[in-house]
């Protein structure tokens, strides 16, 4: 993604002849110190390779093509042992951070809506062997109240340090940990606790009170709820019969002399360390049975794909811990002694929504050099940064299109681009604190776009990740010296992939140039399978001759010659048409959603329809500066709903779509502009932020009618 100039010509070219003398004059020094040449061999080197010869696979990392790996070391074969290593070998260093809330205050909007905003202070912080014990006490203490060994507890609750402790507790005294999302709605939640068959559950003061309070009827093996708040020591609206603790008089019940002489019953490999319900972006949420062999082999081939790691290095901590990468992302940096700060996407930066404005965010405050995000995170980063450029002066808009294109050139070629770097994209670098040395995206597609635009703004590498819950989101990880986009990366050490042919959407592993197939991944990373759904894990998952488990994902992906993968489509997004073509609907999302216009969108078709049509959630910014140059006025919803704004933004995407090469039968006929946006809260996505496909329908029903000539 090249950006386009805006300057008088003269003027660019002195500037392009600046730019030419100075990378002349230090190509030769700059060449021979800076190791350019190694790195770019080592980019464009084969990183995986088939071991059975066959177009199809299986696939492995080069380094793992003998054995697959399966631990971190060899005596930690266990989470609770992971974790107990740490504590020996970094006992004083930081571990869990969080920060202080000095004030809290109502700040009333324009339009009447009042938002709570936030003061914080430092982060403070406990060590390593402080957590330990923390953990210790606490599984001591849930023990005490009579949660017994391989009887399952759950979790529901914000990710926050009290989390990973109550994790941990869990892993020490083998209770199999449920974990439930935060905006998962009432009959999920009950559905999850009623499934597990929990007595006890680990929750937040805010979740107690607007989730859980209404459904707490509808489960009635439950007895126990802990709160992790500090404050809390009873519940008025409590039903008879349950009884509420915070986490401080749990962990001082543990402490009793009593408490702690009681011998644990520690896990062995093979036991289920979490049952992980999904975000249920296809109906009921399943519950993944993951094994501690399964997290321990996830965590392995992980943390091999991140360079230099170690106790130096800190994460900040905001994604879902219900969710497989933030657990996984946490444990890989516990194993490695590094500190985990937490912070929230409401605080996560100083222009975040809960930040008081002059007051500063988490990231600038704690300074991560290790941050994993979800892609919808990253496009927003990148539209509000290229927002912002837009309306720079013309100069200044030009220096910077100028930098971004000459770094684009150099990291292709593997130079690095200090001086760009410091007097350019400093103010770029600094939204994210300013260390950022490895950033990590996972949870969906990262647009090309995006991904080239976090690599060079953000002067770290994006490596982008591929893997589902049923694999311990491990899979696949690009390296930090390939700067190519739009892939994934080789397998990790922990995994292989065999592509298998999908008849129906015309993908085989013998298609030239690239083998093509749906993706079956292998490895000691792949989970026990669904709890209680014995016919959707002999669908979705199966043992091999050699007693290997594999798990059937339901992607589409090709393999490149040096070993990476390719997502390039999805079984369940594909939709065949009234006169037989067959239409990707995640490849024309992926394609349109990197129009300035669209914030979110979502493609729908009809088989028994000739056309696609889409839902479009627009960027305020760029819909209300349309609406002015088209004298449209009113309300943003008078102008979502505007038939004419409608038709303009129709045919902006019909251009960028066509510009992109979407074939004819691809392109949205018609849409739908959204004046709010899709959150987890609204149910219409994930905490991942992928699409809920069946919600979506649902919540537009009659807007498909209409744009298919039904009503």
């Amino acid at each position: 993604m090249r950006l386009k100039e805006d300057i008088n010509p003269l003027l660019l070219q002195v500037f392009r002849s600046i730019v030419w003398l100075y990378s002349l004059l230090t190509f030769l020094p700059w060449f021979l110190l800076s190791g350019a040449s190694a790195r770019l061999q080592r980019a464009k080197r084969v990183k995986a390779r088939s071991v059975s010869g066959q177009s199809a696979g299986p696939y492995r990392a080069v380094n793992s093509a003998e054995r697959l790996a399966s631990t971190l070391q060899p005596a930690c074969d266990t989470l609770d042992k992971v974790f107990q290593y740490a504590a020996r070998r970094f006992p004083r260093r930081d571990c869990l951070g969080t920060r202080e809330v000095l004030s809290e205050e109502d700040e009333p909007q324009p339009n009447g809506k009042v938002f709570k905003k936030v003061i914080l202070g430092d982060y403070r912080w406990l060590s390593y062997e402080e957590a330990y014990q923390a953990a210790v006490r606490f599984g001591s203490g849930l023990a005490a109240l009579g949660q017994k060994p391989q009887y399952n507890i759950a979790i529901f609750c914000e990710t926050r340090a009290e989390w990973i402790i109550s994790a941990q507790a869990c892993f020490m005294n083998n209770f199999p940990l449920v974990t439930l999302y935060s905006t998962l709605g009432g009959p999920a939640i009950a559905h999850g606790l009623n499934e597990t068959e929990v007595t006890h559950i680990i929750t937040s003061k805010d979740l107690l009170q607007t989730r859980l309070q209404a459904i707490l009827v509808e489960v009635p093996r439950l007895q126990h709820i802990i709160v992790v708040d500090a404050k809390v020591t009873s519940w008025a609206g409590c039903p008879r019969g349950i009884m509420v603790h915070n986490m401080a008089s749990v962990q001082e019940l543990g402490a009793k002399a009593e408490n702690m002489s009681r011998p644990r019953v520690q896990p062995v490999p093979s036991d289920i360390a979490v049952i992980m319900y999904t975000s249920g972006s296809t109906g009921i949420p399943k519950g993944v049975m993951i094994s501690h062999s399964n997290l321990i082999a996830g965590i392995t081939g992980m943390a091999e794909r991140i360079p230099n790691l170690d106790e130096t290095d800190t994460y900040i901590g905001y994604l879902p811990l219900a969710h497989v990468l933030e657990l996984s992302a946490e444990l890989v940096c516990v194993s490695h002694g590094c500190r985990i700060g937490y912070s929230s996407p409401q605080t996560l930066a100083d222009q975040s929504t809960k930040i008081k404005k002059g007051s500063k965010g988490d990231t600038t405050v704690l300074r991560p050099t290790l941050m994993a995000a979800v892609p919808e995170i990253m496009d927003r980063i990148y539209k509000n940064v290229m927002t912002k450029v837009e309306e720079m002066s013309r100069l200044q808009r030009t220096l910077f299109v100028l930098a971004y294109n000459y770094k684009m050139e150099q990291i292709s070629k593997g130079y690095s681009t200090t001086l760009c770097d410091s007097l350019v994209f400093r103010k770029v670098r600094s939204l994210l604190g300013g260390r950022t040395r490895v950033l990590l995206s996972g949870g969906a597609p990262l647009s090309a776009a995006t991904q080239r635009f976090m690599n060079i703004c953000f002067c770290c590498p994006v490596g982008q990740g591929y893997g589902l819950t049923e694999t311990c989101g491990a899979g696949t990880i690009s390296e930090m010296w390939d700067y190519s986009t739009g892939r994934v990366g080789a397998p990790l050490v922990c995994s292989e992939i065999t592509l298998k042919d999908w008849e129906e959407g015309g993908y085989y592993s013998t298609d030239k140039p690239h083998p093509r197939g749906e993706i079956l991944i292998g490895g000691p990373n792949v989970t026990m399978g669904y709890y209680k759904n014995e016919a959707k894990n002999r669908e979705d998952f199966y043992v091999d001759e050699k007693s290997q488990r594999w798990f059937c994902t339901g992607d589409i992906g090709e393999f490149h010659p040096d070993g990476c993968l390719k997502i390039i489509d999805r079984k369940k997004d594909l939709v065949k048409l009234q006169a037989g073509e067959y239409v990707s609907l995640g490849k024309v999302e992926a394609v349109l959603k990197n129009c300035p216009l669209i914030d979110n969108i979502c493609a729908y078709a009809n088989s028994d329809q000739s056309y696609v049509i889409s839902f479009i959630v627009p960027n305020q910014k760029q819909l209300l500066a349309l609406a002015e140059q088209r004298g449209v006025r009113g309300s943003w919803e008078e102008i979502c709903n505007n038939s004419d704004m409608e038709k303009e933004v129709l045919r902006i995407i019909t251009e960028a779509a066509v510009g992109a090469k979407l074939e004819r039968f691809e392109i949205p006929r018609k849409i739908r502009l959204s004046s709010e946006p899709w959150t987890p809260e609204t149910g219409l996505v994930t905490d991942a932020f992928k699409l809920k496909r069946k919600e979506l329908k649902t919540h537009y029903q009659d807007d498909i009618e209409r744009m298919y000539g039904g009503k």
